[in-house]
């Protein structure tokens, strides 16, 4: 059975590693898991077609726009508009959104309670979070560029820093290699209250949670979602 990975620039990407190291432990000889970099979707039915494709993880930039590709889109990611999981099955594609469970789990493994959010930028990810934080009955505010009727500014995020108790970075900025860019959101009214997590998980501690962690914020990287969205990946692919 083969299973993969459909991105954009994934080179560092821990999850052929993570599932090859996990069909090796248990014994799972005829396993084996491998990305798909792709620059665009022209080429994302001939992946489709491959023979003995069981399941593949989507990642940036296709989390919304493999949406149309699908013959079925599980309730939850269809509310949350993002699909980060396929399930194939006698030629049928079926999606799910396992990000808002990891993001969900690793929250919760915590002391931090929380009311305010503040997310930082509007894809696929951050829509996961958002849902999953809504869950949680913890209010977001979304942040863009510009100010647009959904979203504030980062200029205007900054000077409400105080009345939010969780940053989230639903951003590829900081992912390696180009490890010094990072949100710009100026940290001045960070302190102890904070919690700041970053969906970035390579490298472990990205620029941007550097900055935080000096303003006295706690800080959470992206490798214990990562790890839980993936479980219950397997789970889907198991059980379908």
């Amino acid at each position: 059975m083969k299973f993969g990975l459909i991105g954009k620039n994934i080179d560092y990407s821990f999850s052929a590693s993570y599932f090859n190291e996990k069909f090796k432990r248990e014994g799972l000889v005829d396993f084996s898991y491998q990305n798909f970099d792709v620059q665009n979707l022209s080429r994302i039915q001939d992946i489709f077609r491959l023979e003995d494709l069981r399941g593949l993880n989507v990642t940036i930039p296709y989390k919304e726009k493999v949406l149309p590709y699908l013959d079925f889109i599980d309730p939850i990611a269809k509310e949350i508009g993002a699909v980060n999981t396929i399930v194939i099955k006698n030629k049928k594609l079926s999606g799910y959104n396992t990000d808002y469970l990891g993001f969900k789990k690793s929250l919760l493994e915590t002391a931090h309670k929380l009311k305010k959010a503040l997310i930082l930028g509007s894809g696929g990810a951050s829509k996961a979070i958002v849902f999953a934080l809504n869950q949680l009955d913890v209010s977001c505010t979304i942040v863009s560029r510009k100010a647009l009727k959904t979203s504030i500014s980062y200029e205007q995020a900054a000077s409400r820093l105080k009345d939010y108790d969780l940053v989230v970075n639903c951003t590829p900025l900081g992912t390696w290699p180009n490890v010094l860019e990072k949100p710009p959101l100026l940290l001045d009214g960070v302190n102890q209250n904070h919690l700041f997590y970053d969906l970035v998980y390579k490298p472990k501690e990205t620029a941007f949670l550097k900055k935080a962690k000096i303003k006295g914020a706690s800080t959470i990287n992206g490798q214990r979602m990562l790890e839980i969205q993936a479980l219950e990946a397997w789970d889907l692919w198991q059980s379908n």
